[in-house]
C-alpha cells in the first residue's frame, strides 16, 4: 500500500517536471505539443475510486496549470478525463479483467491499450485545447491542433509503455 502510494507519487512528480520543464517548450511546426502527463490519469488502476482518480488529476492539472501559466485549463480537461476515465476502462477491458487492473500493453494487450490511449488523449485534448480556443472561428486550426497534439502525445505514451515493459 505505502510502496503504491509512492510509486504513484514518484510518477506524479516525474512527469511534471517533465511536462513543465521539456515538453512545454516543444511546439512542432508551432501546432504540436506533447502532453504527457495524461499517461498518470491513464495509468491508475481500475480498482481506484472515481472520487480518488479526480482528486489526482485536479491536483495534477491545476500543477501544470501553475506552471505553464494557464488558470485551469488542464485542472478541467485532467478532471474531465478522470470522470469519463471508468467508462472507457470498461469499453476496453474484458469483464473479467476489470475488477483491479493497471492498463498496459501486456495486461490489455496492444490493441486494446492503443484503443483505450487514443480516447483518452483525444478526449483530454479535446476539452483542453477547446479551452484554450474559446472559439469555433477558426475550427480548422483546433481541429489540426487536437489531431497533431495527439498523435504526438500518443507517440510519447506508446514510446514510455515499451520502455516501461
Amino acid at each position: 500500500m505505502i510502496t503504491d502510494t509512492l510509486y504513484k507519487i514518484f510518477w506524479f512528480i516525474g512527469l511534471v517536471l517533465l511536462q513543465v520543464l521539456i515538453l512545454n517548450h516543444i511546439h512542432i511546426l508551432g501546432i504540436a505539443t506533447p502532453f504527457l502527463y495524461i499517461y498518470f490519469i491513464i495509468k491508475l488502476s481500475s480498482g481506484v475510486s472515481r472520487n480518488v482518480v479526480m482528486l489526482w488529476a485536479f491536483l495534477l492539472g491545476i500543477i501544470i496549470d501553475i506552471f505553464s501559466n494557464t488558470p485551469g485549463m488542464n485542472a478541467a480537461a485532467c478532471v474531465f478525463l478522470a470522470f469519463v476515465r471508468p467508462t472507457l476502462l470498461r469499453l476496453f477491458t474484458p469483464r473479467d479483467l476489470l475488477d483491479s487492473i493497471v492498463p498496459s500493453l501486456k495486461s490489455l494487450g496492444f490493441s486494446s491499450f492503443f484503443k483505450y490511449t487514443i480516447v483518452c488523449v483525444v478526449v483530454q485534448l479535446t476539452v483542453l485545447l477547446t479551452i484554450e480556443f474559446f472559439s469555433f472561428s477558426s475550427l480548422w486550426m483546433l481541429l489540426l491542433r487536437i489531431i497533431a497534439c495527439s498523435v504526438l502525445t500518443i507517440a510519447c505514451i506508446l514510446a514510455v509503455e515499451g520502455v516501461r515493459r
